[in-house]
């Protein structure tokens, strides 16, 4: 019988090679790339059955809501949620995790620590590995999970091993060493050889072997998180790491942290499918061109195109393409990406001229989620704003004014229960009421289904800091936004 595995689910990132689908705001994890869920939901899936403890999640603060929510939606809850106070790479943060767990389950727990980001079409494939990986990392080896590769890919690193593997088995061995990411004529060289693997950033050890790895190899950064973790404060269903302690580390990997420089690594190869998505000719690589080469998604008109993505995310709009041959084409409500597919990787640039022009578009989601649904501006004038705003069953906003807007609310599905200064009541479909400016007010859905209402604010000033909040049930802070 297989022990019990704690995954250890790293949920942060920009994504910004997926631009405009994935921002900084929304990054790629969260959206439903390759099928009906979401990337982060699938590796949940992925990462569960009887030999699976509840996930432990990383993440920041302004997602923690959106993952309890993708949680909940696919049926499963977290063991804990870490909140880092920043960004600070996968080091500190794996080696948080570790901590975290081996205080409550003890140094010999197993930990397999993924990203949710990837896409691992083979599940039950993937389970078997992660089994037959438990007898390496219970010796006290580091198992890492290397891809067999099909091409001369020079957007991963590879790891090479001791001795070739012709069928791909997944029997550990060795790790010989690590392998930055190549030029094209390195992993031509590589893949020719039969003696390296993709990097999939996969990782199965015992808590006490990584704890152990950072003694001997990162020792100030073992002193720094540990002092996050016990300074760490519950709030609602998350735990917030101390923030004076975890300012002070290095924004490093866990492969420069630790990795490059232990001894006591191996690496299981794996021969399912695998992908970390990490670019739009990626997407275009796993939805399975047609005969042409032509992958189509949502509302797409494709005419005499060649080896082409053509993915339109809005309803309303049309995305036709004309003879086009090696392009990619994404179309968001408010920005649209033509982008040669061989230039995919250079999409990041593209999010750096953006944001030089102080563009919105370049890290802000048209949808913002917040922990109670969410909101989407539909029209944006000098003095005005018409807002959509989705509200779960159960949900509430907080109560609040606002300085410089007053707002008409007009409820256009399910039931509302509005509060306006001392008035409470319940406005329902086709009901509209006003909230004069300076009111302390507040919308709830007490039904048992979403409730969607259009938002229409009139002032001198729209922007979302103009608010004071009163009480709140999801504990955010004045001008938080999670």
């Amino acid at each position: 019988m297989t022990p019990t595995i704690h995954p250890v689910l790293l949920c942060g990132g920009s994504g910004t090679r997926l631009w405009p689908l994935s921002r900084k705001s929304y990054p790629k994890q969260f959206a439903k790339l390759t099928g009906d869920e979401s990337l982060f939901q699938a590796s949940a899936r992925r990462l569960s059955g009887p030999e699976f403890a509840a996930p432990l999640v990383v993440t920041g603060s302004d997602f923690r809501f959106i993952v309890l929510e993708q949680l909940a939606a696919v049926e499963t809850a977290p063991a804990n949620v870490l909140i880092e106070p920043s960004a600070r790479n996968t080091g500190p943060a794996i080696l948080a995790a570790a901590l975290q767990i081996a205080g409550h389950s003890g140094t010999d727990a197993l930990i397999l620590v993924a990203p949710s980001d990837h896409v691992v079409p083979q599940a039950e494939q993937f389970r078997q590995a992660a089994r037959a990986a438990v007898p390496a990392a219970q010796s006290g080896q580091i198992v890492t999970f290397g891809i067999r590769p099909d091409r001369a890919e020079t957007g991963y690193g590879w790891l090479e091993l001791s001795t070739a593997t012709e069928d791909f088995a997944p029997v550990p061995q060795l790790l010989k060493r690590f392998v930055e990411k190549p030029d094209l004529a390195t992993a031509q060289n590589m893949l020719n050889g039969g003696l390296h693997l993709w990097n999939a950033g996969i990782f199965l050890f015992t808590a006490g072997t990584l704890i152990e790895a950072f003694e001997t190899h990162a020792p100030d950064m073992l002193a720094l998180v540990r002092e996050a973790l016990s300074g760490a404060q519950a709030d609602l269903a998350f735990t917030r790491l101390a923030a004076t302690p975890w300012g002070g580390l290095q924004d490093i990997s866990i492969d420069y942290a630790v990795m490059e420089k232990a001894t006591n690594l191996t690496v299981l190869p794996y021969a399912g499918a695998w992908s970390d998505l990490g670019g739009w000719e990626a997407v275009w690589r796993e939805a399975g061109p047609d005969d042409a080469g032509v992958v189509s998604e949502g509302p797409t008109t494709a005419i005499d195109c060649e080896n082409s993505l053509l993915r339109s995310e809005s309803e309303t709009l049309q995305l036709v393409g004309i003879g086009l041959k090696n392009i990619v084409a994404v179309a968001m409500p408010d920005a649209v990406l033509i982008a040669d597919k061989d230039r995919a990787q250079d999409v990041k640039l593209a999010v750096a001229a953006l944001k030089k022009q102080g563009a919105s578009q370049a890290e802000s989601f048209p949808r913002d989620f917040r922990p109670w649904g969410w909101y989407e501006s539909l029209v944006i004038g000098k003095r005005f704003q018409v807002k959509r705003i989705v509200v779960h069953p159960g949900a509430a906003l907080s109560l609040q004014s606002h300085h410089h807007r007053a707002e008409h609310w007009i409820v256009v599905e399910g039931t509302a229960r509005v509060t306006v200064d001392k008035d409470v009541k319940l406005v329902t479909e086709n009901q509209s009421v006003y909230i004069p400016l300076g009111a302390v007010h507040r919308m709830e859905n007490p039904g048992k289904v979403p409730m969607v209402l259009i938002e229409v604010q009139t002032g001198s000033y729209l922007g979302e800091d103009d608010i004071i909040r009163y009480e709140d049930i999801y504990a955010r802070g004045q001008g938080a936004k999670g």
